[in-house]
């Protein structure tokens, strides 16, 4: 998820934004549908990886977003490997 703030956007509608962002991941990040959530180095981008029941459940998880309207989202279906031997990694 690359996220593109306008470059005119008022900070205290930034922060609030970003604010709202932040209590949005967690509450999913709770929930145990979103399970990683890694910043990209030098970046305002992040690699997250969602564990949810359908293509329409991340539809509406990413859509959800508060940043989503200023998001590039590249989504990769992912399913377990057989050979994988560290728990939670498949």
């Amino acid at each position: 998820m690359h996220v593109e703030l306008p470059p005119g956007m008022p900070l205290e509608e930034r922060e609030q934004l970003i604010a709202h962002e932040k209590e949005y991941a967690q509450e999913l990040q709770r929930a145990g549908e979103w399970r990683h959530l890694w910043r990209v180095v030098g970046k305002y981008a992040n690699l997250s990886i969602f564990d949810v029941a359908d293509h329409d459940r991340l539809h509406v998880l990413l859509s959800g977003l508060p940043l989503y309207p200023h998001m590039r989202i590249d989504v990769v279906p992912l399913a377990a490997h057989p050979s994988a031997i560290r728990e939670g990694a498949s």
